[in-house]
């Protein structure tokens, strides 16, 4: 019993873990992302998941701040 408890606190607390991501670019949009956004190297993409569950991108040059909320 005391295990189920304890691996539930667990589970509760790596679940609230997901951060919140605002992308401010250069022309002054706010973007929200759903976790940290990642950097393409490859491509010079900023990729990320948007509030809706959708993936996007933008360029790298285009990211003015990025700020965890």
């Amino acid at each position: 019993m005391t295990r189920l408890i304890l691996s539930l606190i667990c589970m509760i607390g790596i679940a609230g873990c997901s951060s919140e991501y605002i992308i401010v670019t250069t022309d002054g949009q706010l973007l929200t992302s759903e976790g940290k956004p990642e950097l393409d190297r490859k491509s010079g993409m900023l990729e990320f998941e948007d509030s809706e569950g959708r993936s996007q991108q933008i360029p790298q040059a285009s990211v003015r701040q990025l700020l965890e909320r």
